[in-house]
């Protein structure tokens, strides 16, 4: 196999645990000649819990009707006798996202920042705002820019979703929150299962809900934290995926909080968008594993 003409595809793989599992998977790729170039798995417990397995193996090429003839024997020789849920990605097929965002611009530009340097698998295909302001920092990266105005009440907000929709349609396998700050209805989450990350300025559990940071202030916490998570219809409640903390203390301010807060999320926000993107997540319940590199 020439390195030039091979192709990398992901297989994340989840089910009760047992023996036999890796045999069967790496005996699968390997009575087919495919190298398997990178491995990790995870028990919760190897009597009775569940197995979460994430290998990187090559195809001899990116050709479409092999790459779909493997995922079909993979489903009735390996898939089916172990009840597995699984999802083989290709690797060459760069996700399309979209970025929904309100003013603030820290994480949006952390995002597009890494888009333009190439550390992102995906090809940024349009900022949503409720405000124009950001409109010329967004443009300035190539990227389309809709400004879509939400009001107050639902059949406003359920309107004002149904542009946005009309936007993504066929134009986003992954939505980002980057600090949109609206609360998305149940039927707009329901497009996209598993498929909209958010940040939340605070270390969820705590503070969930609007303005973290004043009321982390008026608790008087030492951590200040950001939390990026999958969005379902649940406030705040979804699987994380990412969080990270700063130590602060009785000297800051609710601005200070805000400014040290900010950092942590645009860093948290582009770890989480970067391990999906890569096949890094499997969701269990309402947790997540993570294969970090």
């Amino acid at each position: 196999m020439s390195e030039n003409s091979t192709a990398t595809v992901r297989l994340t793989i989840s089910c009760a645990d047992r023996p036999g599992i890796v045999a069967a998977v790496s005996g699968f790729l390997q009575q087919r000649g495919f190298n398997i170039v990178h491995s990790d798995q995870h028990s919760t417990d190897p009597e009775g819990g569940a197995f979460f397995m994430r290998n990187e193996f090559l195809l001899p090429s990116r050709d479409e009707s092999l790459f779909e003839r493997v995922k079909e024997e993979f489903q009735a020789e390996v898939a089916d006798p172990f009840g597995m849920s699984w999802n083989m990605h290709p690797a060459w097929k760069r996700r399309k996202t979209a970025i929904l965002v309100s003013k603030l611009d820290h994480a949006l530009m952390e995002l597009l920042w890494r888009f333009r340097r190439g550390e992102l698998e995906t090809d940024i295909t349009m900022v949503v705002s409720n405000h124009e302001d950001l409109r010329q920092s967004v443009e300035s990266f190539g990227v389309p820019f809709h400004h879509v105005p939400v009001g107050k009440r639902l059949r406003a907000k359920v309107a004002a979703e149904d542009i946005i929709l009309d936007h993504m349609k066929g134009q986003a396998d992954l939505v980002v929150l980057a600090r949109y700050m609206q609360i998305l209805t149940p039927e707009f989450v329901s497009h996209y299962p598993g498929r909209i990350i958010n940040i939340h300025h605070s270390f969820l559990p705590a503070f969930v809900g609007a303005d973290p940071y004043r009321r982390a202030f008026e608790r008087g916490v030492k951590l200040v934290g950001a939390t990026a998570h999958y969005v379902t219809e649940e406030l705040d409640q979804g699987p994380i995926i990412e969080q990270d903390v700063i130590r602060v203390n009785h000297n800051h301010t609710v601005e200070d909080l805000k400014r040290h807060g900010a950092d942590i999320e645009r860093h948290v926000l582009a770890r989480a968008v970067r391990w999906h993107l890569e096949d890094r997540v499997i969701v269990h319940g309402n947790k997540t594993i993570v294969f970090k590199r």
